[in-house]
């Protein structure tokens, strides 16, 4: 396989669990023969710092070229200040927007060692393995905005296509495991979520007959993620719900710091990126979890290059090493030394040796 990757480490922490990310594409690419041609580029608070523009034009083309976009983390409160006129996010909704990538999957799965640093019972987390379908590229995100001084608003908008393309995502999923969709919205108050439920109920029986379908208000679903989270399968929801909800469901697993993302459109380019955020206070201190971007790049292998083997050979081989102990301060065990971010790499590549 040959494959043009373009590069994105951002802010923060960024630099550094992508440094991890890519010794470990690396070394299964040359292990397997793959030839791959990276491009690193200026994105994020970086970018605003250098070019005014968190998404260059330079790198926003070279992005469009790639067969697949690795993200780090973007932001910080250097670029987030209320006076501040460029934000770095608003190159991250430009960027998924000009990708198309409209269908952001989020996996969560308890490895059986860390069910005690999850907050939840250990008891609750035994088995529980769930995904959310996001809808990424419309919603309050991507909605008309105002503000004066003393009133603002954030238009929601959603289209009957929009719905259906990310139900269609999230049905073909639920095929592939337990054949339950869960839908989640706030149908009792917003017309967004009445059109969403129509659009949905209309989708899933005539396209797809053979899976159950469930429908949550996202207040209940908040809730019962907490409560019985071993219920859940496959949800699919919309921009707001699904950002806000799978940031909870990262706190199942013990740290947002193990969990990767894909979004992807209906091409195989995809952008994939650990769901945490630039860390801040934490970053060039080398203590920074690069679990959830090293799954990312499985995430990548698997949707963007059908690489299922070496998709697995690096999700088995982070499950090994956080098994065998190695494991950054978010998810250390109290009598034990917390691993490096460099440590958790290398343990990562021991196990894929």
């Amino acid at each position: 396989m040959k494959a043009r990757i373009a590069v994105i480490a951002g802010d923060g922490i960024g630099p550094e669990v992508i440094t991890e990310a890519l010794r470990v594409l690396e070394a299964v690419a040359t292990r397997r023969g793959h030839q791959l041609s990276l491009q690193h580029l200026p994105f994020g608070g970086t970018a605003i710092d250098q070019f005014a523009d968190p998404l260059p034009p330079a790198t926003l083309k070279s992005c469009l070229a790639a067969d697949a976009v690795l993200l780090g983390a973007i932001g910080g409160p250097k670029w987030s200040s209320p006076q501040a006129k460029v934000r770095p996010e608003s190159g991250l909704l430009r960027l998924r927007s000009e990708l198309g990538v409209y269908a952001n999957l989020r996996p969560v799965a308890v490895h059986p060692a860390l069910r005690n640093t999850s907050s939840l019972k250990p008891e609750l987390l035994e088995g529980v393995d769930l995904i959310f379908v996001r809808e990424l590229t419309g919603g309050i995100y991507f909605g008309a905005k105002t503000r004066t001084a003393d009133k603002a608003t954030d238009l929601c908008t959603y289209t009957r296509a929009e719905i259906e393309r990310i139900v269609r995502v999230a049905a073909r999923i639920a095929r592939t495991r337990r054949k339950r969709l869960l839908s989640i919205d706030k149908s009792n108050v917003l017309e967004t979520s009445r059109l969403w439920r129509e659009v949905c109920e209309h989708v899933m029986k005539s396209e797809f007959p053979d899976i159950a379908l469930e429908h949550m208000l996202v207040d209940s679903a908040a809730m019962h993620l907490i409560r019985r989270p071993r219920d859940f399968d496959v949800a699919v929801t919309e921009n707001m719900f699904g950002d806000i909800l799978t940031d909870e469901a990262s706190m199942l697993s013990g740290s947002l710091g193990l969990l990767p993302s894909a979004s992807l459109g209906d091409g195989t380019r995809g952008l994939y990126e650990p769901i945490h955020g630039s860390a801040p206070d934490i970053a060039g201190r080398g203590i920074a979890n690069p679990y959830g971007a090293i799954l990312s790049i499985a995430l990548m292998l698997r949707h963007s290059f059908k690489l299922e083997d070496e998709a697995v050979a690096i999700e088995q081989a982070v499950h090994r090493a956080i098994g065998d102990g190695v494991r950054t301060p978010d998810i250390a065990a109290p009598s034990h030394r917390a691993a490096t971010t460099q440590e958790a790499g290398t343990a990562v590549l021991a196990a894929l040796a």
